[in-house]
């Protein structure tokens, strides 16, 4: 509806491409250290009840000789509960990290275990994968790697029809990726970035068909070994394996009609827990829009849906009411969504979106800088869109924030301010007129907003 034109001012000083320079190179930092904390964490999955029945036992160190017998135990015990009684044993000695360092270094202790996990026997295989987490968890790369004959066999399962068992390989798998490059390596050409859109493509098929309405009541809960609702969430956590692929087989798109229809389920449902599948959603869907390997493939223009913006926003409203911490979140995606796409500018305007982002700004000055960064976003697209951001309750709002002293906040305030001065005739005098220049005074001391406090006082005063 509306296109940016840039080129139709020739700004000097401060122009609106180094604007642009500077936000994106504040924005790669902060995108770095966001994956960087986001891909290192891992997940231990632990079935309190059974703890409890057992005891809560202080976790034993197991020597040689008696994780050997609980392998042969395991392996050739008379009975079926013997054998499992020892894989119960093995797995809480190895919830110690020197008995995990000791089960690796026996020869053929990871082929019994595969072996097991490989066997005709439905609780010997969880047993057999429940200590295979517990390895997956542990800090030790070299444990992480002695756990490879097992990943095709963790893919494979996948696609079988447990939850609780798909659940605890995902999670398995994904404490894998996150601690070794080998691990990482050897699981691509065997098909995790298929197997893993394959779990998300649950996500929409079976959450919105009228036949599974009632499974929306019943996502995330916190039960000890979860649901199939539950398994998307460590697949999304750790799907950046290979960005380029996930893309050229759809994952924006599908990641896209997965957020509708979590949307759609907030609406009809008080259930808690949903932000439990909400929040990797939305953080797998944003960083995927953020790499360098999504613009090579098309990126963003996969992903024109304006339904996902409203969509966004019933989440944001939902986080708001319901878990606040998680609305940087559902900005963060905002932000990525309309940082290089005119048409998602676009749609936010015309779907009347402006002011109900404008009121997140009381919320914390984390919500304030990305809220500010999204509206620099349309800002930046050029006069037509700055022309639909002003005035409103723009300028008050801003006159309000720089009041704060939070220069992250202010800095941001000051950034938009630019832009409008720079494409909005009339933005500069409106401002002077509501003493703008005596709330930018505040700051003109400040080391990190000094250069940029002056250039908005020269481009307010002289244009």
């Amino acid at each position: 509806m509306w296109r940016g034109r840039r080129g139709l001012l020739r700004p000097s000083g401060c122009g609106v491409e180094e604007l642009r320079c500077r936000r994106r190179e504040q924005e790669a930092a902060l995108r770095k250290a966001r994956r960087e904390q986001q891909l290192v964490s891992k997940r231990l999955l632990r079935d309190e009840a059974t703890e409890e029945a057992e005891g809560g036992r202080v976790v034993v160190i197991l020597g040689e000789a008696q994780i050997q017998e609980f392998l042969r135990l395991a392996q050739r015990g008379i009975e079926e509960k013997e054998r499992e009684r020892a894989l119960v044993s093995l797995r809480r000695g190895l919830q110690h990290p020197e008995t995990q360092q000791t089960f690796i270094r026996l020869e053929g202790s990871i082929r019994t275990l595969v072996g097991l996990l490989t066997s005709n026997k439905a609780l010997l295989q969880l047993e057999a994968a429940r200590c295979l987490h517990e390895l997956s968890h542990s800090e030790q790369s070299a444990v992480a790697e002695a756990c490879l004959p097992a990943t095709s066999y963790l893919l494979t399962y996948l696609s079988g029809h447990s939850s609780d068992f798909i659940e605890l390989c995902l999670y398995t798998l994904g404490n894998l990726i996150v601690e070794s490059e080998a691990v990482r390596r050897q699981l691509l050409p065997q098909g995790i970035v298929p197997a893993l859109a394959a779990c998300i493509q649950l996500g929409p098929g079976l959450y919105s068909s009228p036949a599974h309405t009632a499974t929306v009541t019943t996502w995330p809960k916190a039960e000890p070994w979860g649901s199939r609702g539950v398994c998307l969430v460590p697949s999304l956590h750790h799907l950046q394996v290979n960005n380029a692929l996930l893309i050229t087989q759809g994952a924006l798109t599908t990641l896209g009609l997965l957020l509708l229809d979590l949307a759609a389920a907030v609406q009809r449902t008080e259930d808690a827990g949903l932000e439990l599948l909400v929040c990797p959603v939305v953080r797998c869907l944003s960083n995927l829009l953020t790499e360098a390997a999504a613009e090579t493939v098309g990126g963003p223009m996969h992903l024109q849906d304006e339904r996902v913006l409203a969509a966004l926003f019933i989440l944001l409203q939902f986080f708001l009411h319901k878990q606040p911490s998680l609305l940087p979140e559902g900005l963060w995606l905002l932000n990525n969504l309309t940082a290089n796409s005119p048409s998602f500018c676009t749609s936010l305007i015309s779907l009347d979106l402006i002011e109900p982002l404008l009121h997140l700004l009381s919320v914390s000055n984390v919500v304030s800088v990305l809220v500010l960064t999204v509206l620099c976003n349309v800002a930046e697209k050029g006069p037509a869109y700055c022309q639909h951001l002003w005035p409103g309750l723009l300028l008050p709002t801003l006159l309000d924030t720089l009041a704060l002293s939070d220069t992250e906040v202010v800095g941001q305030s000051v950034e938009l301010l630019q832009l409008l001065f720079l494409y909005q005739p009339g933005a500069a005098q409106a401002f002077l007129q509501q003493s703008g220049l005596q709330a930018l005074q505040r700051h003109e001391e400040v080391a990190q907003l000094q250069d940029r406090v002056h250039a908005l006082q020269q481009t307010a005063l002289h244009g």
